[in-house]
């Protein structure tokens, strides 16, 4: 006998519908907190084995998820577009209760296996890089905002270092937001300022270099506010802020890595030439645990690089990518094969398979070809990794691999 759970959730409810042998026997809507997990608690401890079968809802499933895998149950989490095709045909009507009955009438059309259940860390580091990839949105922002008002009080301050960002370039922004505010006359005393607000190493001789140019720069200026303005504090305040954000991009980096670190499959991406510890730690929470894909094309077409053919009758549309996965996944990966093709780009450096692949397609391909030569790259990448890890081997370059 099979009993099957379908469950339909929202932000603040959940319907759920019990069928037995494909005979539905109850139907119920409880609230999703506590007081309703309780409710199905005692629905599904009535129960040997049950099946449990629900759509993932974002942020709104997670508590579920978490309760029955607090409580030792299986489930079967299903995609959304997944959950669609299969549902469409059984939609004449929608609603949330039809929904959490088609779920459980068709689990046994489906045959639905449970989901693979990833240890709790891959979520944590999941969440970490979000909470990452949206402060690093708003250190974008930050530093578009600053680059406006400088305009009008300290625009050649940007020329100050080789890029207008970082600690030393925003100390300095900080403490003279005007041009009319850098000193003029203590040069020495000014370059002090320079070696106390960078985070790096740097020589009194190149801080004083720093110094002399900065000098310059303001006495080149004319600025169009003056120093009671309120563009100078607005100035101040979004150097401070970029201060800030990149210190916490620092501190999440740390704590992820704190938290990759003691998985496998950590080392074995430091592993691949060109591959450093933050796209480590990146790659490792937004793909998550590798193993419960049982092939790479799966995993491509998480990440959203799989291929789409279309071709009806003598037409036939070129080849592109779906784009349907995950779009901060593509960005790492993109990132990943740029850093491994420059890391391994002279002749004393290690070789990288991918880097080669990469380069042998530039050399013999047209400039319009860059982006696909790219998508290539990040397929073949993908693939290693997901052979590397399953078979828990770090990387070792072999020129004659069938892999190149």
């Amino acid at each position: 006998m099979r009993t099957v759970f379908g469950i339909d959730i929202s932000s603040k409810t959940l319907n759920v519908a019990i069928s037995v042998n494909q005979n539905v026997v109850n139907q119920y809507k409880f609230d999703n907190d506590q007081i309703g997990f309780d409710r199905l608690l005692n629905d599904l401890n009535s129960v040997k084995e049950p099946e449990i079968v629900f759509e993932a809802t974002g942020v709104y499933s997670r508590s579920l998820q978490r309760m029955l895998q607090d409580h030792g149950y299986q489930y079967t989490c299903l995609n959304p577009l997944v959950a669609k095709k299969q549902l469409d045909s059984l939609r004449p009507r929608k609603t949330d209760a039809t929904d959490a009955f088609n779920l459980a009438q068709t689990q046994f059309q489906f045959n639905r296996k449970p989901s693979y259940q990833q240890d709790p860390v891959y979520e944590q580091l999941k969440d970490l890089s979000r909470f990452y990839q949206e402060i690093n949105t708003d250190l974008v922002r930050a530093k578009t905002r600053l680059h406006r008002v400088l305009q009008l009080t300290f625009p050649s301050i940007e020329r100050i270092l080789s890029a207008p960002n970082g600690t030393l370039y925003w100390n300095l922004v900080k403490k003279y937001p005007l041009s009319t505010m850098v000193p003029v006359d203590t040069t020495k005393e000014l370059a002090e300022i320079v070696l106390s607000s960078t985070d790096k190493r740097m020589s009194q001789a190149r801080a004083l270099k720093i110094a002399v140019k900065l000098q310059d720069l303001a006495q080149t200026c004319h600025p169009a506010v003056n120093n009671s303005s309120s563009i100078v504090k607005q100035v101040h305040y979004w150097a401070g802020e970029a201060l800030r954000i990149q210190d916490l991009k620092h501190e999440l980096i740390q704590e992820m890595t704190k938290l990759a670190q003691d998985q496998p499959e950590y080392e074995i991406l430091l592993s691949i030439p060109g591959v450093g510890e933050v796209t480590a730690v990146l790659f490792i929470a937004e793909i998550g645990d590798i193993r419960r894909f049982t092939s790479a094309n799966k995993v491509n077409a998480f990440v959203g690089i799989d291929l789409r053919h279309y071709e009806s009758g003598n037409y036939e549309a070129a080849d592109h990518i779906s784009k349907r996965g995950n779009p901060y996944a593509r960005k790492i990966l993109y990132q990943m094969v740029m850093n491994i093709v420059a890391a391994t780009s002279t002749k004393s450096t290690k070789q990288m398979h991918v880097a080669d692949y990469y380069r042998n397609k530039k050399q013999s391909a047209s400039s319009h070809s860059t982006k696909k030569i790219a998508i290539a790259s990040m397929h073949r990448l993908l693939r290693t990794t997901y052979i590397l890890i399953t078979k828990n081997q770090k990387y070792s370059y072999n020129p004659t691999s069938k892999r190149q």
